[in-house]
């Protein structure tokens, strides 16, 4: 089973800036700002690896909104864009088993963040100003 250490250097093999490390709660938060990536939390939870970025506040709950997050979430590689329990951010959330997690599925899960919102961000940000 891979550990948060394992981790640790699947992000710097990445080329990403470790902001935060915290290994009594098994999680880091990392950065790539060229990638988009802000605060991206990766936490180790039993036998799972979440990643979870916010990306935006909520300010439009109207059904187009939330319609087109779900349609978009179709086309995701990996993970999806989710609210936060308290219904008050959009963020990308993926989860990745550790047992046999290795390079390729944890740079895929990034990859798909990126393009996620390469792609559609814009489109996001507009449907929340209504």
């Amino acid at each position: 089973m891979k550990t948060l250490e394992d981790l640790i250097d699947y992000s710097h093999k990445m080329g990403l800036t470790l902001l935060k490390t915290d290994l009594e709660e098994r999680l880091i938060v990392v950065n790539a700002e060229h990638r988009g990536i802000h605060h991206l939390v990766i936490d180790c939870e039993d036998s799972i690896a979440i990643l979870e970025q916010p990306l935006y506040k909520m300010a439009n709950e109207n059904t187009a909104h939330f319609k087109r997050l779900l349609m978009i979430n179709r086309q995701l590689v990996h993970g999806a864009f989710v609210l936060d329990p308290k219904g008050e951010w959009i963020l990308f959330r993926d989860t990745l088993e550790l047992e046999n997690l290795d390079f390729n599925e944890f740079e895929g899960s990034i990859n798909a963040l990126t393009l996620g919102i390469a792609e559609f961000s814009g489109e996001l940000l507009a449907l929340n100003q209504g």
